[in-house]
């Protein structure tokens, strides 16, 4: 499993482990809260963007006696298997669609071009290659609308936590371009479709060999950090027929097989429905959602790998489940409540029924409390510099 040192990564090793399915992850950084974790049988360490990669898998695979199943858990992770799945497959059985399908989805313009080809519904947009070009999207665009990169780049992600920015104007949009586009191959504007976090829609897939989908489970973001242009911190699973059809008409315009997720807004406006971004071969951060929901989403992709019989629950019942990053909730939660947008009870009512967590565990609790121990120790340092900073702006110059 690659990529342990991310949300989806930890949910996935502990699934698997759940499964009594030995879990051997790679990850980035040594020092990750999530490379904490006692669900690992073992865990050793490259760079999992780049050529590195490679060279740890094929230095593992020596020392196995079967075939393991290769589960990349992060965009980047997809990518460089993908770009190497010639050699890799030689060692490892691979769960991703064609090569050029994997290049098509994952970059955010070719995503769109192609949805408008087949007349799926996407926001308008506008590619920036140039300042020239966010110019022309500043004088066209409604505001507020959203900048993000085509593809989340290791530079961009070493400059910012930031997903997406929320652009307010277009002297934002504009000012926004020239701090971010050294970070990325080319920029995306975007129209903002109307509605809070509770508009935004998954559906979280899984297609088998022959492109038929196995399991699709549909949820639905009830808050994210940071907010309105960020990740989940709170979802429910719920039952959108619209949401499922939109995903299972996109993935059928390419030969698919592996894990898939389609998130999608519903316009409070109008009612209609927007596709925003495919996250493609990979468990995504709320597929935990689904094994709280009774489906097994990771587990399927496993048994279809290696020829298992498929688990018998693959179909979304509805039972309210629920998924839970504490910490982000948190903040979240603060933030509508200092707005007057949230109380402490329908905080806590939020909570209510059957959970999946995103990083807490009982069974394996050192992963969540490094986590919280990290982002204290950041906080304080933030504090302390803004501290100092004020300090010296005040203090007296000397003559």
């Amino acid at each position: 499993m690659i990529g342990l040192d991310s949300m989806q990564g930890i949910q996935t090793a502990r699934i698997l482990r759940r499964h009594r399915i030995p879990v051997i992850a790679v990850a980035s950084d040594p020092q990750h809260p999530c490379c904490r974790t006692n669900s690992c049988q073992e865990i050793r360490f490259a760079d999992t963007g780049s050529d590195e990669l490679v060279a740890t898998l094929l230095e593992l695979a020596a020392t196995q006696t079967q075939k393991p199943v290769l589960v990349p858990c992060q965009d980047r992770c997809v990518r460089t298997v993908s770009r190497h799945r010639d050699i890799l497959a030689q060692h490892f059985t691979i769960v991703l669609p064609p090569a050029d399908v994997v290049e098509l989805l994952m970059d955010k313009i070719s995503f769109l071009e192609h949805a408008q080809r087949h007349g799926l519904r996407v926001p308008a947009t506008f590619v920036l290659r140039t300042r020239a070009d966010a110019l022309h999207a500043a004088g066209q665009l409604p505001f507020p609308c959203l900048l993000k990169p085509a593809y989340r780049s290791a530079e961009w992600d070493r400059q910012t936590k930031n997903k997406v920015y929320k652009v307010a104007s277009s002297q934002e949009l504009i000012e926004l371009y020239d701090k971010c586009h050294a970070w990325a191959d080319s920029l995306v504007a975007q129209q903002w479709v109307e509605g809070d976090d509770s508009s935004l829609y998954s559906c979280n897939c899984y297609f088998g060999a022959n492109g038929e989908p196995l399991v699709t489970f549909v949820a639905r973001k009830l808050r994210q950090w940071p907010p309105e242009a960020g990740s989940s911190c709170l979802g429910e699973e719920v039952r959108d027929d619209v949401v499922r059809d939109a995903a299972l008409a996109l993935f059928r315009t390419v030969p698919y097989r592996g894990l898939a997720y389609l998130e999608m807004k519903k316009d409070s406006r109008t009612g209609e429905y927007y596709m925003i971004e495919p996250n493609i071969g990979r468990p995504t951060g709320r597929s935990a959602i689904a094994e709280a929901g009774g489906v097994e989403l990771v587990y399927t992709m496993y048994c279809d790998a290696v020829g298992l019989p498929l688990p018998a629950n693959r179909t979304q019942k509805y039972t309210g489940a629920k998924w839970v990053d504490l910490r982000h909730d948190f903040q979240s939660a603060l933030y509508y409540w200092r707005r007057g947008r949230l109380t402490l009870w329908q905080w806590l009512r939020s909570w209510r029924g059957r959970k999946a967590h995103a990083i807490f565990s009982w069974r394996d609790p050192v992963p969540f409390f490094s986590d919280v121990k990290k982002a204290l120790a950041l906080a304080l340092a933030r504090r302390l510099r803004r501290r100092s900073a004020s300090t010296l702006a005040h203090s007296p110059r000397e003559a």
